[in-house]
């Protein structure tokens, strides 16, 4: 006898309700652009989106706390890698943001996710968990900056890509000093897109971090720090 549609894993559900979203041939190419080992299903970012929400209101996980043991469960679980986007998204809802009881999650999600993608999709909760609770957070990113991880030091620069006049600048520059020697290219970029994100807000702040610290900057995070400013990288 099979199972019935309630009785069935979430995990199981989710992947039944992406199928017809699958775009042929997407699979095998988003595969390669990601490098990664981890499968793909093939389904476009619009559509996982849109079907997750539709599978959260299905199963009627409303409150943070339902949330989190569903994002926990498709996490543990998942066999593709819509899996775990799916998870952030179950994360993303208004509910969830700045809940410390997500935090936990949101570092498996860097330590085992691994890669730019997925810790890049973790900047927006990590932003509004400082906003919510920066005597928490703030140290921890403190911490993280100069972390033997690359991709916690990452995160530490870009979780207040988000944040515009509600960055905190002091946390910036020493995120950004404990990692300017680094010769790694995604803590490079990391560098020059906070303080190309943060122009947008400020960009007298960070003409003038750039100034005072020219000389240590890769020309990749120069150029990226100074790519809508107007003013040369050379």
């Amino acid at each position: 006898m099979s199972p019935t549609p309630a009785s069935r894993a979430p995990i199981d559900r989710l992947t039944t309700m992406l199928l017809p979203g699958i775009k042929e041939g997407r699979a095998a190419s988003a595969q390669a652009y990601m490098k990664t080992s981890q499968p793909f299903l093939g389904v476009p970012m619009p559509v996982l989106r849109a079907t997750t929400r539709e599978f959260v209101r299905i199963l009627g996980a409303v409150s943070a706390s339902e949330r989190l043991e569903l994002a926990t469960g498709i996490w543990d679980e998942a066999t593709h890698r819509e899996h775990w986007y799916a998870a952030q998204e179950i994360c993303a809802a208004a509910s969830c943001c700045g809940r410390l009881e997500f935090l936990p999650l949101y570092e498996r999600m860097i330590l085992e996710g691994a890669w730019w993608d997925i810790v890049d999709g973790c900047a927006k909760n990590y932003g509004k968990l400082l906003l919510a609770h920066p005597g928490v957070v703030g140290p921890l990113m403190r911490q993280w900056s100069d972390d033997g991880f690359m991709w916690k030091r990452r995160q530490s620069m870009i979780c207040q890509l988000h944040l515009a006049d509600a960055t905190d600048t002091t946390l910036l520059d020493a995120t950004l000093l404990a990692n300017l020697d680094d010769p790694e290219f995604f803590i490079r970029k990391a560098v020059g897109w906070a303080l190309r994100q943060y122009g947008r807000t400020d960009p007298a702040w960070v003409r003038a971090w750039v100034h005072a610290h020219r000389g240590q900057l890769s020309p990749l995070s120069l150029r990226e720090a100074l790519k809508h400013l107007g003013e040369t990288h050379r």
